[in-house]
């Protein structure tokens, strides 16, 4: 599965952390992979080596114009299908102990969207377009490599990281002519301390994070630097995270700070429509694909804040959820806007909330049927 890769091999494996107590992003594999851009041969020098800082100019133009995206997803240990495809093996966590590890395959979900929305994220960014079967092949690859380092215990995954960088060293507003495509990896536990309990979200009624026109649907750290200042005083009262408004009126819905965010009211679900100011999620889209499957009602909109309050108020919202590629699915107990705040489901976990998380969660571990095809196996 080299896809033309040259591959060197680290001569100093790092020890394995403990699965059970990984964090998010704290953790990062042996290798790293890399391929380059310019104007004369396009995306070429694909290749594999041990992971370490990469050295670019100071006048790099990232550093100065902001062309960046990045993306994530996971991979995840199932056990084999028969004992005969990967042998048992010894792993070494990071305090010297041996940890077996029993005969398991690797999967995947739905790495093509994420390579796909790559290419959005490029195009508004005046970024050049990457090949998306060659990108999953490359992501294909270095999970390969680091195999092993994809996590065992319950409710952990392999966190992967692809992101591109503009290189050339040249000041100048205008696109850089030669890029980084690199990809990472981490083995991660849970993104929210909270794991799947309800998280406290802050409604934002100051700081806007994005509007139509801008850059609020392609994924780039630019979104994300955008929503810090909001959501360090949203930690600091309290909150796990912050709901943005739209950046004109401060009325309508938009997203979670790292998820997409849905509301069920009266039986019905409903999720802000994508119009340019927000992420289409993949987790979205595998959502609103299983609800639909099941004959739930779910419907893209223009929904207020005021609409949520007030369907809370005559007991019609049922259930706030988000999700995401960290999280999966996040119920949401409690939102907080203009200093009203408001229970959702008594601070449970909803029904609906957790029936998409099983679900969405055992297709990626291949505890339950993969129906729809989103898995692929490494």
């Amino acid at each position: 599965m080299t896809n033309n890769i040259k591959i060197t091999r680290t001569n100093s494996p790092k020890p394995k952390p403990d699965s059970t107590n990984l964090g998010f992003g704290k953790y990062f594999t042996d290798h790293m992979f890399i391929m380059d851009y310019n104007s004369r041969d396009g995306w070429h020098n694909k290749r594999i080596l041990p992971y370490g800082p990469i050295t670019l100019d100071p006048s790099a133009m990232v550093f100065h114009y902001g062309q960046a995206i990045f993306e994530g997803l996971k991979a995840y240990r199932v056990p084999a299908a028969t004992s005969s495809v990967v042998p048992e093996v010894a792993g070494t966590l990071a305090n010297g102990a041996s940890e077996p590890i029993a005969p398991y395959r690797i999967l995947l979900f739905r790495p093509e969207m994420n390579m796909k929305r790559v290419n959005i994220s490029n195009a508004r960014l005046c970024i050049p377009p990457v090949d998306v079967d060659e990108c999953v092949a490359a992501i294909k690859s270095i999970v390969d490599i680091d195999r092993d380092w994809v996590p065992s215990a319950p409710g952990t995954s392999l966190y992967i990281r692809p992101f591109i960088l503009a290189t050339e060293a040249h000041l100048g507003v205008r696109p850089s002519e030669t890029y980084h495509f690199i990809i990472i990896l981490s083995p991660v536990g849970a993104y929210y301390p909270e794991g799947l309990n309800p998280v406290k979200i802050f409604v934002e009624s100051n700081y806007v994070r994005a509007v139509r026109g801008g850059i609020g649907y392609a994924k780039t750290p630019a979104n994300y630097v955008a929503s810090l200042k909001a959501q360090m005083e949203a930690k600091d009262k309290g909150f796990t995270q912050v709901l943005w408004l739209d950046g004109v009126e401060k009325k309508n819905v938009e997203e979670v700070g790292t998820m997409n965010v849905f509301f069920k009211i009266n039986g019905e679900v409903i999720t802000p429509a994508l119009q340019g100011s927000i992420l289409p999620g993949v987790t979205r889209d595998t959502t609103i694909e299983l609800l639909k499957y099941w004959g739930i009602k779910v419907t893209e909109r223009t929904i207020s804040i005021q609409e949520i309050f007030d369907a809370h108020a005559n007991g019609t919202l049922e259930e706030v959820f988000g999700t995401g590629t960290a999280a999966v699915v996040s119920p949401v107990g409690e939102l907080n806007w203009n200093g009203s705040s408001i229970k959702i489901n008594d601070f449970e976990i909803g029904e609906l909330s957790q029936r998409l998380y099983d679900t969405i969660t055992k297709i990626q571990t291949n505890e339950s049927p993969d129906t729809f095809g989103w898995t692929i196996e490494v």
